[in-house]
């Protein structure tokens, strides 16, 4: 078929500006957002495992982790400087990265927490506190709840939750330093498979792999790079929505905040392409 120029000049600026997102379709939404039309920010070649980010003082600032080093990053993305750093551990599988106002608290992939201390000097160490989880398994996901007084993490994969069709999230007590013995909350698996719009089978499993509590809506925002799914919840587990987050786009998303003002930015690790971190500005009347 031919192509008359101007027709051709269209297409090619709708595929630039990002109305579609590459297959043709638009997806659901949360109230307030597009997650088709996101701003993408860049991160430098230090940053390409990014594994969980705080938003941090203004527009463009972000704390982060990356999943092979011991270290905390400050990230200006919008310079383009080496990012200032501080070593608190030892190089390992860290996941994600939790700020309770005053600390930062790091989550290692087995629910090993690490409370950093003495952060921003050159004196900065960390204490480790284990969740207490019998079996096997795996977590990425850490947030800080001010109501709860205390960070959850929950389980990506743990044994204990296999039979049961839940995924568990337990609570460190950032005033007694301990770990709850019983789940804060169990999200139900089924409760998001109804509510699941882009996929036929029946969802098995649900894995996060990072949270955050909506300032405003003082809702949980889970996103799953396994399931491609962001999943909102109350701040106890119940389920409330579910959205698709199209590969296309959503890379490998292992990071979520949001800024005071509800701009929601998450993050994805290179896996196939290049990190970066995708902003979602939060227009209440939407």
């Amino acid at each position: 078929m031919k192509l008359y120029p101007c027709f051709a000049l269209l297409l090619a600026l709708l595929s630039c500006n990002g109305l579609t997102d590459g297959q043709g379709s638009k997806y659901a939404s949360p109230a307030g957002y597009d997650l088709n039309t996101p701003q993408k920010l860049h991160v430098r070649e230090s940053m390409q495992e990014i594994s969980g980010i705080i938003h941090h003082e203004r527009d463009g600032m972000f704390m982060a982790i990356n999943d092979e080093e011991g270290r905390i990053f400050k990230m200006d993305v919008t310079v383009d400087e080496p990012y200032e750093n501080w070593k608190f551990g030892k190089n390992t599988d860290y996941e994600d990265l939790a700020f309770t106002g005053e600390d930062y608290l790091v989550l290692k992939s087995n629910g090993m927490l690490y409370w950093v201390e003495n952060m921003f000097t050159d004196s900065v160490s960390s204490l480790s506190y284990e969740a207490p989880v019998k079996g096997k398994r795996e977590f990425e996901t850490a947030y800080y709840d001010k109501a709860a007084k205390g960070v959850i993490i929950i389980c990506k994969s743990c044994e204990v939750d296999k039979k049961m069709g839940r995924t568990s999230a337990y609570r460190f007590d950032i005033n007694t330093k301990t770990f709850d013995n019983e789940p804060y909350f169990q999200i139900n698996v089924e409760e998001i498979s109804k509510r699941v719009k882009e996929k036929k089978d029946k969802l098995k499993a649900f894995q996060p792999s990072a949270a955050a509590i909506h300032p405003l809506q003082k809702r949980l925002y889970i996103v799953s790079s396994v399931n491609h799914l962001l999943v909102i919840t109350s701040l106890k587990g119940g389920v409330e929505e579910v959205f698709d987050l199209p590969h296309k786009r959503f890379r490998q998303p292992e990071g979520i905040t949001f800024a005071p003002n509800g701009d929601m930015y998450i993050s994805n690790e290179a896996g196939e392409g290049t990190a970066n971190i995708l902003k979602f500005t939060y227009q209440p009347s939407r």
